[in-house]
């Protein structure tokens, strides 16, 4: 899996600092600064500590099956902002090396706070990743608007998020909610099931059965296997 994030913090000399101390026990395997720089701080074969507790398509621990990709935004609660164009040139650069080198599928891109909608909201809804997948990278089918008379199932619903991968039962669907419309309708974030919402939900749920289905996407499901890293 690849997994981004966003720091969170107010400079990138504070995130690159927090993930380097040892007794923070965090850390991730690149950061990607504002100004497209690039650093990486755990070799691709150990493991990074940065999704926590975390779960996507019933997986857990997926520390040991993904790398860690942290952008450097000052995040929600330190002045949200949009990710520059530079910055986000280096996402995709680094993004498809990565998948080329461990042939990740389109349906194992994902944002923190898809595999961690209860704690997490990075990258967040200002992220770009329409632009992304135009580029290969993760999922993003159009967009249509919902047709007349359409009707909302909640339990079909809750169904499309548990297919799309979100690990969400009746308890968490509104954060896991919240969480995809910050990924694939990101004007509204509001965890409530509306037509659009709902008419979403299918639409995205379809294109990540369709990458599933794709030649070989089977056998990537959990063939990185990271070691244990002394960078906790």
């Amino acid at each position: 899996m690849l997994v981004l994030h966003y720091t969170g913090m107010v400079s990138a000399a504070a995130a690159l600092e927090r993930l380097c101390d040892p007794d923070a026990r965090v850390s991730a395997h690149y950061v990607i600064e504002e100004t497209g720089a690039i650093w990486r701080l755990v070799p691709e074969n150990r493991r990074a500590f940065h999704a926590g507790a975390s779960c996507w398509e019933g997986e857990s621990d997926l520390n040991s099956v993904s790398l860690g990709i942290e952008i450097v935004n000052p995040g929600h609660e330190c002045g949200y902002r949009p990710f520059p164009e530079v910055q986000m040139s280096s996402v995709e650069r680094l993004c498809q090396e990565l998948i080329g080198r461990y042939s990740i599928p389109p349906h194992r891109v994902v944002g923190h706070s898809d595999i961690a909608p209860t704690r997490k909201s990075d990258p967040g809804e200002l992220f770009d990743w329409a632009s992304l997948a135009r580029a290969g990278i993760g999922i993003w089918p159009p967009s249509k608007p919902a047709p007349r008379g359409f009707s909302i199932d909640p339990a079909e619903s809750l169904g499309h998020l548990s297919s799309i991968g979100y690990c969400a039962n009746l308890e968490s669907q509104t954060p896991a909610l919240v969480a995809f419309q910050r990924r694939f309708r990101q004007s509204c974030c509001d965890g409530r099931l509306d037509a659009e919402t709902a008419a979403r939900l299918s639409e995205v749920r379809e294109a990540f059965v369709r990458s599933r289905a794709s030649p070989g996407s089977a056998a990537h499901r959990s063939s990185f296997k990271a070691s244990c890293s002394p960078c906790k």
